[in-house]
């Protein structure tokens, strides 16, 4: 489990199909290795790798066919990725839950400075991450948590205000126009679109989501 928080920035190299290492980059090294372990887990631009070895400046990880036909990774060699260690219990939880399961991709589509903001426009290339873009909702950006702040009704494009801070400390600002993204959507989401397609002898609650109301929500724990 991750929080979208960003603790530094790693230089990919694809050894194999099978394992991809990562080189921190000075800034932000010593808060992904200081505790760092095998078997640790590691959100890599938001795609959740297994640590099997420790090197002097950064780690291996074993990734699968899987991840690598569900994410940026397969094109990843010599770019440079977000990097989050796994939250630890206790610790501040700053953004908001991420898994680091890749839903799909994304494609930036244009990204305008404003005077407090960068605010970024996705293309939603995948039907199984649009259907959890809602507006205010959350949504991590390869691994960077972010509040939508605008989005088609079909969640096939999104935009969101990225803060000089996080802009300047990911890889969010060294994205170009067309560039591909991994993106997840909020797991609260995920857990309310379970809980509607729950089959009732009665009726399917997936075909009458416009009886849901505060008081289904409170039956089920959310409120």
């Amino acid at each position: 489990m991750f929080t979208g928080l960003i603790q530094g920035l790693g230089h990919l190299t694809l050894i194999s199909q099978e394992q991809l290492q990562v080189n921190c980059l000075p800034h932000g090294a010593g808060r992904i290795l200081a505790d760092l372990e095998v078997g640790d887990s590691v959100a890599v631009d938001g795609v959740c790798l297994t640590v099997t070895e420790i090197l002097a400046e950064g780690f291996i990880a074993d990734v699968s066919p899987e991840t690598l036909s569900r994410s940026t990774l397969a094109q990843a060699d010599a770019a440079i990725a977000n990097l989050e260690p796994s939250l630890r219990v206790g610790s501040k939880i700053g953004g908001h839950f991420v898994t680091g399961h890749v839903d799909g991709l994304g494609q930036l589509q244009q990204a305008i400075a404003t005077a407090n903001a960068w605010e970024m426009t996705f293309a939603t290339l995948s039907a199984a991450a649009a259907r959890y873009i809602v507006p205010k909702g959350s949504i991590a950006v390869n691994g960077v948590s972010l509040t939508i702040a605008d989005c088609a009704t079909d969640g096939s494009w999104f935009t969101v205000a990225v803060i000089p801070l996080t802009y300047a400390e990911t890889n969010l600002s060294r994205l170009q126009e067309g560039a591909w993204v991994n993106l997840e959507g909020d797991i609260l989401g995920k857990y309310v679109e379970r809980l509607l397609r729950v089959q009732t002898p009665e009726r399917t609650l997936a075909n009458t989501v416009e009886d849901l109301s505060p008081t289904f929500l409170a039956e089920h724990g959310y409120l």
